[in-house]
């Protein structure tokens, strides 16, 4: 911040990100579920020029605010290029068979009984083994949803049994970004941060099945038996299907458990998804080609075409359609335009100091151990509302309350825990955040719908709290010899 300018008020602050609020609000009653394609974004852009009109009042010059637009923007562009070759991924794992063979044999194994616990332990486990929530949402999630589908489930649910799993596996991962990043930033060792997690973890995913559970016993499996039997036909008469089908899949998850970065390893697992097309669904490129094409050229503009604008199939099962009929880059390009403008206001309100000016009005008042945890985690809550970003929901408040953790004689562990808890649970619950916007993006399903039954993303934190009121297994720190206890 330069000499000039003024320290922002309590009021200025809090302006931009209201009026947001507001906005936002009014966009879903207006709008309702095409509140993403449009709405959002313009409410993100007018709240973004209200802190930059604030900013300039307090002496920021708009070059240096667009500078920090700019910044922000750039932070997202590895999110953005993922999300592209997600879309891609899509496309041709469609057009590859490989989507519709997991469907395929979940719905020969899945039982509607067990469906949305079974859902959310399977992503668990693909999530903990590669370490990304994003990888297991955009295959094994999207092939859930195709079973959900198929048995005449919720998608809503089913989309919350995917993003609790998801977020469970991804969040005790060694692997993963935020549970790495986390650590990092509060300046604890790795595995001891995930061994502390799992106090908090553990007791929330168990109720989270649980609850999936009690909601799958209440569905009627016998009814459903026939229109199982008539998805799985339509599938064998569409598509060519083996489990050889499923070599792309494994080929992605290696690469991934061997710490290639996401956008690489997903662009390569979609390109091995064009091959698999052009070998193994001949007949269904026939179908989709130009008449006036050849072969060669046929193919090519059909794999093509699955790269950037995804597929479409006419079966005479709409669900069926509706379901198959997606990917493609451009399927993306409304969630990169969400994430733009929410990553724009969000380094307005950085740059020109109204972030930390709201987050310091929170810390008033706190004394105990529980004060500082709940106030974290809200932290981190607010700072993916407003900077639509997990990781800058881990790093600016993992900076902020560092010291004033060892000050309160508090571990940094209870900080790191209390940092993944609010950060990054959170973030896959909120539309405009990049998680929430991919999330959508590649379930189809609103986290404004999805948020009743995304149960672990919801009770862990809620738990977090809980703990630190309590003061169960709260790490303490006793000054001059910093030794620990329990």
């Amino acid at each position: 911040m330069n000499k000039e300018t003024k320290t922002p008020t309590l009021l200025d602050a809090f302006i931009p990100i209201v009026a947001l609020v507001v906005m936002m609000g009014s966009a879903v009653i207006l709008f309702e579920d095409n509140s993403s394609y449009g709405p959002n974004q313009i409410a993100l852009l007018l709240a973004m020029g209200m802190a930059a009109i604030i900013g300039m009042k307090n002496g920021h010059s708009w070059k240096s605010i667009e500078k920090g637009i700019v910044k922000g923007i750039s932070m997202s562009l590895g999110a953005c290029l993922i999300l592209l070759a997600v879309g891609s991924l899509i496309g041709t794992w469609m057009l590859a068979g490989t989507v519709p063979t997991l469907i395929y044999y979940g719905l020969e194994l899945l039982n509607p009984s067990f469906f949305y616990a079974a859902a959310c332990l399977i992503c668990a486990v693909i999530a903990m083994s590669i370490g990304s929530s994003w990888t297991t949402a955009a295959t094994v999630g999207v092939a859930l949803m195709g079973v959900a589908g198929g048995m005449d489930m919720s998608a809503t649910i089913t989309a919350g049994a995917v993003v609790s799993g998801a977020y469970f596996g991804d969040k005790i991962s060694p692997l993963s970004e935020t549970t790495n990043l986390a650590p990092a930033v509060a300046g604890t060792d790795l595995f001891e941060h995930i061994r502390y997690m799992l106090w908090t973890t553990i007791p929330s995913f168990i109720i989270a099945l649980i609850l999936f559970a009690i909601l799958g016993f209440s569905e009627e499996g016998g009814a459903k038996v026939e229109r199982i039997q008539q998805m799985q036909a339509l599938l064998n008469e569409s598509f060519d299907l083996s489990i050889i089908l499923l070599v792309p899949l494994v080929v992605l998850l290696t690469l991934a458990i061997k710490k290639m970065p996401a956008f690489p390893a997903v662009f390569i697992g979609a390109l091995l998804g064009g091959i698999w097309a052009v070998l193994f669904q001949s007949d269904v490129i026939l179908g989709m080609a130009d008449q006036g094409d050849t072969h060669a050229i046929g193919t090519l503009k059909v794999v093509w075409t699955a790269l950037f604008d995804g597929v479409s199939f006419s079966t005479p099962d709409e669900n069926l359609n509706s379901l198959l009929s997606r990917g493609g880059m451009s399927s993306m390009l409304n969630t990169i335009w969400l994430i733009i403008c929410a990553m724009s206001f969000g380094a307005v309100l950085e740059n020109v100091g109204l972030l930390k000016r709201a987050v310091s009005a929170i810390l008033l008042g706190a004394k105990s151990a529980g004060d500082m945890i709940l106030r974290t985690i809200l932290t981190c809550f607010g700072t993916n509302l407003v900077t639509a970003d997990q990781y800058i929901s881990i790093v600016m408040p993992g900076r902020m309350y560092k010291e004033e953790f060892t000050k309160r004689g508090l571990h940094q562990l209870n900080l790191s825990r209390s940092l993944e808890d609010g950060g990054t649970l959170t973030s896959p619950l909120i539309p405009w955040n990049t998680c929430g916007a991919y999330m959508h993006s590649v379930l189809l399903v609103n986290p404004f719908d999805y948020v009743f039954y995304a149960f672990f993303n919801v009770i862990n934190p809620i738990l977090a709290i809980i703990y630190g009121y309590l003061g169960v297994k709260i790490l303490r720190i006793t000054p001059p010899d910093l030794s620990e206890k329990a």
